[in-house]
C-alpha cells in the first residue's frame, strides 16, 4: 500500500511538472524570460527604448537647465522628463510593450555621463502592470553601459538587477535614438 502510495505521488508531480512546463512555454510573451528557483525568480527582458527629442510630439523635454548648459560640451546641468516607449524590435512600429517614464540629465562635465532616475513599466503579457526602476550613470558614449535596477512593483516587487544598454542608432542633428536593453532581474518567491 506504501509503494502505491508512493507511485501516485510520482505521477502527480511529473504531472504538475509537465503542467507548469506547458504553462511556461505557452506564454505569447517573447520578449522577455522568467525562471523560478525555490529562493527567486529570475526574469531576463530584452526590448529597445525610444527616445525622441525632436518633432511635434516629442517622448523627451528639457525642463531644466543650468546657466551655464548651452555653453557645455556635454550639456552639464540639463535635466530633460521623458515618457518614452518601449518596443519588442527596434522599429518604432514594433509591438509596444511599455514604456519608461522619468527623468535624466547631465551629470558630467568631462564625458557625457546620464543620470537616470526611470521607472520602466510593462503593459503586455504576464508583465502587464509591473514595472521596475533604475538608478544608475549612464556613460552614453560608450557601445556598452551597466545600470543598476533598485526596486520594483507587480512582478518585480523588491527587484534587483542590472541593465545593458547598446545604442541601435542615434541622430546627432536632432538627439533621437533608440537604445537596445537586455535586463535582468532578481526578485524573491
Amino acid at each position: 500500500m506504501a509503494s502505491l502510495n508512493l507511485i501516485s505521488v510520482f505521477i502527480f508531480l511529473l504531472a504538475a511538472m509537465t503542467w507548469a512546463a506547458q504553462a511556461q512555454t505557452s506564454d505569447p510573451v517573447t520578449w522577455a524570460k522568467r525562471v523560478e528557483t525555490r529562493t527567486e525568480v529570475i526574469s531576463t527582458l530584452q526590448f529597445y527604448f525610444h527616445d525622441r527629442l525632436s518633432g511635434q510630439n516629442p517622448s523627451a523635454i528639457r525642463i531644466a537647465q543650468s546657466s551655464k548648459t548651452n555653453n557645455s560640451a556635454t550639456l552639464f546641468g540639463s535635466l530633460m522628463m521623458v515618457d518614452d516607449q518601449l518596443t519588442v524590435g527596434p522599429d518604432p512600429s514594433s509591438k509596444v510593450v511599455g514604456w519608461a517614464r522619468g527623468m535624466y540629465g547631465s551629470a558630467g562635465q568631462t564625458d557625457l555621463g546620464l543620470i537616470m532616475v526611470l521607472t520602466y513599466g510593462f503593459t503586455d503579457g504576464i508583465y502587464d502592470g509591473s514595472s521596475f526602476s533604475l538608478l544608475s550613470i549612464n556613460p552614453a558614449m560608450n557601445p556598452v553601459r551597466e545600470m543598476a535596477i533598485v526596486g520594483g512593483t507587480g512582478l518585480f516587487r523588491l527587484a534587483r538587477g542590472y541593465a545593458i544598454a547598446r545604442t541601435y542608432s542615434a541622430d546627432a542633428t536632432t538627439g533621437d535614438a533608440i537604445v537596445g536593453y537586455n535586463v535582468t532581474i532578481a526578485t524573491y518567491v
